[in-house]
């Protein structure tokens, strides 16, 4: 990665640290501030600020903009986490795992309440604009997440849906954090549309690449165990698939893994996987990744600078879709 984007990652860190510091009381605090302490990609942020270095605006300009994107992420984590019933998150326990159910949800509260305040602080000649793509985004998340929980009651969910879930759950707000810097930037209504698209692309390319890494990764850069979706029967991209081409006995034998209450971790990832090897869904999965980091890439050379200042999030497309984590 290029010394800008170092330059912008050390901003945000710099500042996420800064956050809730002497806010008391602790107890309700303490939680956000550890889980934005655990760091992660940092992806949103960023891209708020590259948009607006990408169409010639200072990004200090985009921080504010930039922290309430990433404290609304991780708010959304946090909650996502407790509902999950998640023991780990990037490679550390959970906020409702280190101190309790209550406390992740009063201290999610704060977040997206103190999203809300950094949000507010854009210029006052796009505030309106602003706080309407927050919220749209904010509530679109919302949709996506109750989608996924509802899913989770039903063995059978079409890839469209699960395409659809994926785009309000991830890629809206990774088109939102580009689309926001872009106004902040003051781009054209095109050009921060086709950048809000691109944005949706890779966030759809991003889901599915998780989706492949909890299968396929390596737990010791992964973050998170693997398999983890497998032994919590989550509808991903792959198991959707599976149910979809699977044969008679491969069908039989995916259905009694996901009916199972009383089982062995290790050997429902190990029969499950040894299915999507057999379906060659690791590479179903990987040309679907392709087409929608491709399509990405088609959005972004619509957009009217010059190619030399796309170089940037190219080179950020690229790191997301060959992560290892």
């Amino acid at each position: 990665m290029n010394l800008k984007i170092t330059l912008f990652e050390e901003k945000i860190a710099r500042a996420i640290d800064e956050l809730f510091a002497e806010d008391q009381p602790r107890t309700l605090f303490a939680p956000a501030r550890y889980t934005l302490s655990l760091g992660g990609k940092r992806l949103r942020p960023l891209l708020t600020l590259m948009a607006a270095d990408l169409f010639g605006k200072e990004p200090d300009d985009a921080i504010d903009a930039a922290l309430a994107i990433e404290i609304f992420h991780n708010f959304s984590l946090l909650h996502d986490d407790l509902m999950d019933k998640a023991d780990v998150r990037r490679g550390h326990p959970t906020v409702h795992k280190k101190w309790d159910a209550n406390s992740a949800i009063l201290s999610g509260d704060a977040m997206v309440i103190e999203a809300y305040r950094y949000i507010a602080r854009v210029p006052e000649s796009v505030l309106r604009e602003i706080i309407d793509l927050f919220s749209n985004t904010a509530r679109e998340i919302c949709q996506g997440q109750q989608y996924d929980m509802d899913f989770e009651k039903r063995l059978e969910v079409s890839e469209p849906e699960y395409l659809e879930m994926i785009r309000l759950k991830t890629a809206v707000l990774i088109g939102c954090a580009l689309k926001i810097g872009a106004v902040i930037a003051g781009a054209s209504r095109h050009d921060a549309d086709y950048l809000y698209e691109y944005g949706i692309n890779i966030g759809l390319a991003f889901q599915l690449k998780d989706d492949l890494l909890d299968v396929y990764g390596d737990p010791e850069t992964f973050g998170k165990k693997i398999g983890g979706d497998i032994i919590c029967n989550k509808k991903t991209f792959l198991l959707i698939k599976a149910l979809k081409n699977s044969g008679k006995s491969q069908r039989e034998t995916l259905e009694k893994w996901l009916s199972a209450s009383d089982f062995d971790p290790e050997a429902k990832i190990r029969f499950v996987k040894k299915i999507y090897d057999e379906l060659n869904l690791k590479l179903i999965t990987g040309n679907l990744i392709e087409k929608y980091y491709l399509a990405s890439l088609d959005c972004l050379s619509l957009i009217s600078v010059p190619e030399e200042r796309k170089k940037d999030l190219i080179e950020l497309s690229e790191n997301l879709m060959y992560r290892k984590k």
